[in-house]
Order: C-alpha cells, then sequence, then structure tokens
C-alpha cells in the first residue's frame, strides 16, 4: 500500500465512527491504550467535540475516501499556562503501519502548531511500545520523562515513557 494519494484534513463528524474502529482495534494489543475494552461512538462524543480546529486539532488522513489514521492534540494538564503545550496521539489502521502515514500526521501537526500557539508537544507511550516510541524518536522527539510499573496490562506492570519536542 502506497501513500502518494493520501489527503490530511481536520475530522467531521461522520468521520467519528472509523476514528473509533481504528482506536479500538489497537486495544487488544495491549501496546498503545490504556483503555482494557473497547469504547463506543456514544462514548467518544465528548472528546471529539473537544477537539477544534482552531484549538486543539483531530486530523484524519483519507486513502481512496476511506479514513486510515488519525491524530489529535489535547490539552496537557488543564490550567491556561500550559496552553502551548499538548499531547499528541497518533493512530493508524493495521493495514496502514509501517508505510509512514503516522510521520506524515506528525508533518502536518509540526506545521500547524505555529497557528495554534503549539510549542511543545508531548507524547505518553508505554515503555514496550517500540514502534511508537521509534516514530516519535525518528521525528525528534526526546524523553523526558519514564515512569515504571505505573500501568497495569493483563495482570502485567508496564512502564509509561514521556516523549517531548519544541517546535
Amino acid at each position: 500500500m502506497k501513500l502518494d494519494s493520501v489527503q490530511i484534513e481536520y475530522a467531521r463528524r461522520e468521520d467519528l465512527p472509523r476514528i473509533v474502529e481504528i482506536y479500538n482495534s489497537t486495544i487488544e494489543s495491549r501496546m498503545v491504550t490504556a483503555d482494557l475494552e473497547p469504547v463506543t461512538v456514544e462514548q467518544r462524543i465528548p472528546w471529539f467535540e473537544e477537539h477544534s480546529s482552531d484549538h486543539r486539532p483531530l486530523w484524519v488522513m483519507r486513502l481512496e475516501g476511506q479514513v486510515v489514521a488519525w491524530a489529535s492534540l489535547s490539552s496537557f494538564y488543564g490550567r491556561p499556562a500550559y496552553n502551548g503545550t499538548v499531547e499528541v496521539s497518533v493512530y493508524v489502521d493495521q493495514q496502514c503501519r509501517g508505510i509512514g502515514a503516522g510521520g506524515r500526521l506528525l508533518n502536518t501537526i509540526f506545521d500547524a502548531c505555529p497557528a495554534l500557539g503549539i510549542k511543545t508537544i508531548l507524547g505518553f507511550v508505554f515503555g514496550h511500545n517500540e514502534p511508537s516510541l521509534g516514530l516519535l524518536r525518528k521525528h525528534g522527539f526526546e524523553q523526558w520523562g519514564y515512569y515504571p510499573e505505573v500501568a497495569v496490562l493483563d495482570g502485567i506492570n508496564r512502564d509509561l515513557a514521556i516523549l517531548g519536542k519544541k517546535i
């Protein structure tokens, strides 16, 4: 699969079922999210509505009209002094992993940051999620923090790495 004809744009409400489907597809691996059970579209509506294109965008990547990946920026820590810092999330359909979709989404985010007033991007990644750690490092993120054994996934203690990048 090639990404020659992909389009990256702001997510629309009608994209939410596919966004949720991609998200839910990562739960079983216990590598990407701390959710242990699938979420519903209805549960994600408030989250979706928090992501406006002028503040904390949510982008989708379309290939032949189908959403194959998405990325979002979320506020960090919820207080005004942190408005220039965001947490990034990138989720890619299984069929499109390893072909550059995550990197294309990150580059879109980097380009958008100055207009959004964002100066710092953080990534929170399980310590055993080497693909995501590798993606962020490849795009200039450095490890800024590490929390050992703060999550429990199927009875296994898991570490959380915090990676950061200045824009």
